[in-house]
């Protein structure tokens, strides 16, 4: 289902319309982008070069910042028709009612992908405290406690039997938490 041209109209010229977060299918992001834009809904998907390692080339390519994220600016009305685009899993809501993000959010984005600064997403937060592990690189294995995070992506991490602190200078997506051991 599109949008009819005098639809489109009204959805592009309401001051009502809001941001929303589309949760996608994984992988799905550029496609679910093109349709609801070819559907007339205002969309944004921030995307973020990377160096791309393959067993015989390396090549520039763009990924989206937030892995299975596109956001649309448009009004409740209009959502039938995000729904029903393919690759369109969900419309992020809290307490059961969609969550408009704020346009300073939306804002803030588009700068931080604009300026090429070295952006990394992680999933989670860490604290000091939490045991981590190292799952990628050449330190893959490593668990210890995390004393902090420090600026430049230095973490802190103490390995128990040995009363020691590790500072090592890795990214944080690098790190997953888990349990103590006991």
């Amino acid at each position: 289902m599109e949008i009819k041209d005098t639809d489109k109209k009204k959805n592009n010229s309401a001051r009502d319309n809001k941001w929303y977060a589309v949760y996608t299918k994984p992988r799905a992001e550029k496609q679910v982008f093109s349709r609801l834009e070819e559907s007339g809904i205002e969309t944004y998907l921030p995307l973020q070069k990377t160096l791309r390692q393959w067993s015989d080339r390396r090549k520039m390519v763009e990924k989206p910042l937030l892995s299975s994220y596109v956001f649309v600016k448009t009004k409740p009305l209009f959502f039938p028709v995000v729904y029903r685009t393919a690759g369109v899993v969900r419309i992020i809501t809290f307490e059961g009612k969609p969550v408009a993000i704020p346009q300073y959010q939306i804002d803030n984005l588009r700068l931080l992908v604009d300026s090429n600064a070295d952006v990394e997403v992680t999933p989670g937060n860490f604290e000091k405290g939490d045991m981590v592990e190292v799952t990628t690189g050449a330190l893959k294995g490593l668990i210890g406690e995390l004393i902090k995070i420090g600026s430049r992506k230095k973490v802190v991490i103490r390995l128990d039997k040995l009363d020691q602190n590790i500072i090592l200078t890795i990214p944080a997506a690098f790190l997953k938490k888990i349990r103590r051991p006991e």
